[in-house]
């Protein structure tokens, strides 16, 4: 496994490729048989050595939380890391500690990194969220403070507004396909304040996959398209990958990009794929 050193999270030792939560188990109208696959599908990609899941409480309005806390029952959790969200709905002071004291309740356990989940509409409502999280670093119920979606511009607004901690993580949608943060100057801009950029969506909902050019260029390296996809994210340092955990065999695939690098020559062939 290739793990990532996130030097703003005094060195927290992460795998590369993490496992996404959107759309787990039931989902709006839990279904148990779904539900209990989900459940072992994580304990599955824990076992392989997987140890960064992301979810948030508006994913099923928390179900995919409560199903990622009976996922980890039984592991060692100090190596796992968790990151969890807050929906713009709950921003403010108050609400954002409430919400923050439900998902930790709803996974057992405190968050590694909890994230404002989008912008919102208002700078009044993020600098006091910010602040009420702030507070609850200080109370042990999260351990660091993130952003979601969030451009340079408002990535850097926030920074600024910190008192006592920092901005560790961004989690953007970053993919092949969508590469915004190489060509806004996001990516750059994380790499020298090192800080972690987690890509979502990195397959396109399963397109890249099926990628015809990405598969030629992955049969070079014994890989798959998908492979190749997410090695390009990966490639730097300070990315971290998040592709959803929808079964055993695409948490192996997945697995399967970590461990070996594109070469240069090639990192162009592959953007040009699409």
């Amino acid at each position: 496994m290739i793990q990532r050193d996130l030097k703003r999270i005094k060195a927290e030792t992460v795998t590369a490729i993490g496992m996404g939560t959107w759309g787990i188990g039931g989902y709006e109208s839990p279904d148990y048989s779904r539900d209990r696959e989900s459940v072992e599908v994580l304990r599955y990609g824990l076992e392989m050595g997987i140890n960064l899941i992301d979810t948030a409480e508006f994913y099923g309005a928390g179900h995919s939380e409560e199903l990622v806390g009976r996922a980890i029952d039984g592991f060692e959790r100090e190596e796992l890391f968790m990151i969890s969200k807050v929906w713009p709905t709950h921003f403010g002071y108050e609400e954002a500690k409430k919400a923050a004291k439900q998902s930790a309740k709803r996974l057992g356990t405190y968050i590694d990194l909890y994230l404002l989940h989008w912008p919102g509409e208002s700078w009044r409502r993020i600098e006091e969220t910010l602040r009420a999280l702030e507070e609850l670093v200080d109370e042990g119920l999260i351990r660091y403070i993130g952003v979601s979606n969030f451009d340079l511009e408002l990535l850097k607004r926030s920074q600024e507004a910190m008192r006592r901690y920092e901005i560790v993580a961004n989690e953007v949608k970053y993919s092949l396909r969508d590469r915004w943060p190489e060509t806004s100057g996001l990516l750059d801009y994380m790499k020298r304040e090192k800080m972690a950029l987690i890509a979502y969506t990195p397959l396109e909902k399963g397109s890249l996959a099926r990628n015809p050019c990405l598969a030629e260029i992955g049969r070079r390296y014994g890989k798959t398209a998908s492979q190749v996809a997410l090695n390009y994210l990966i490639r730097e340092d300070n990315v971290i990958a998040i592709p959803k955990a929808g079964s055993r065999v695409h948490l192996e695939e997945n697995a399967g990009a970590m461990g070996w690098r594109l070469k240069e020559e090639d990192v162009e062939k592959v953007r040009g794929c699409v």
